[in-house]
């Protein structure tokens, strides 16, 4: 399984462009502080860039995703 990328967004999009509004939706945030992950591919990589001072990003190791995706399963 190849590595992904834990985007969170921790600040608000609020006074910026419309265009970067629609980035961070297209990464599938739909509000603040919510955490998704993504593949690590140079699509997700240019728009995290574009919009990474809105974002924190942590690049997660496959064992760790196995992890994540259970406790999530679990939970909901």
């Amino acid at each position: 399984m190849a590595k992904s990328l834990k985007i969170k967004q921790i600040k608000s999009a609020i006074g910026y462009s419309k265009r970067e509004k629609n980035t961070i939706r297209a990464l599938g945030i739909k509000r603040l502080q919510q955490e998704v992950i993504q593949p690590n591919n140079p699509q997700i990589k240019g728009m995290v860039a574009k919009v990474r001072h809105l974002l924190q990003v942590e690049e997660l190791k496959p064992e760790k995703i196995e992890k994540t995706e259970k406790t999530e399963k679990s939970a909901g």
